[in-house]
């Protein structure tokens, strides 16, 4: 008899628990005012990846994304290189991270303009450059990308970071200036949040550059 009272107790007191830990956790959802579906919705959300894709835009949200992605690869053919050639290990960690954030901001940007209906690539961008294009901030100290990267290839040591790094700064300022237009002109949420945070990231990347280019 009392082995089955201890039994009794035992599942009763295991009963309780789980009844109370169900409570609680009804009474954190009240607490938030979500209904049960909403909870499901929540929890699904939390591992769904990425939000949606707010659909409403307008022509300076397209340019904006269809511009910036060809001046992000721009950057990223630049940094691969530096990261081959640079003389600095500070040079190349910097070349590496301008790759790495860059890269799938172009995947974001590029997912925007599929679900807008719009074309991923810029109407004339027909099998120029980018830095022969009509846009600000396609220009890095008068040369197009073409040259730049030419430029580039022919500078080694010292030299090739030195010039890396004042092109760089040029590329990035045009990025600014971009995110700057689309900050003015743009209604997309989403497009308008990446142009902040692009213009707040690569503003103190400049200003890290130029402490570097004082320390060569």
């Amino acid at each position: 008899m009392k082995i089955a009272s201890r039994l009794a107790a035992g599942t009763g007191a295991l009963v309780l628990s789980l009844t109370l830990a169900a409570c609680g956790g009804s009474e954190e959802a009240a607490e938030a005012g979500a209904t049960p579906q909403e909870q499901a919705a929540t929890a699904t959300a939390g591992t769904s990846g990425d939000a949606a894709v707010d659909e409403a835009h307008n022509d300076a949200d397209t340019t904006f994304a269809q511009m910036m992605i060809v001046h992000h690869e721009g950057a990223i053919e630049m940094s691969d290189l530096a990261v081959e050639k640079a003389d600095s290990e500070e040079v190349r960690a910097l070349a590496e991270d301008i790759s790495a954030a860059q890269g799938p901001e172009i995947e974001q940007m590029t997912s925007w303009l599929e679900a807008w209906g719009e074309e991923t690539m810029p109407m004339d961008h027909g099998g120029m450059d980018h830095g022969g294009m009509d846009h600000g901030g396609m220009d890095m100290d008068g040369m197009s990308q073409e040259e730049a990267m030419g430029h580039l290839e022919d500078q080694s040591g010292p030299d090739f970071d030195r010039r890396f790094l004042e092109l760089m700064i040029a590329h990035h300022e045009g990025a600014v200036t971009m995110a700057e237009d689309e900050l003015a002109d743009g209604e997309n949420p989403q497009a308008l949040e990446l142009a902040q945070k692009i213009i707040d990231d690569q503003q103190a990347e400049i200003a890290q550059m130029e402490q570097m280019l004082q320390n060569l």
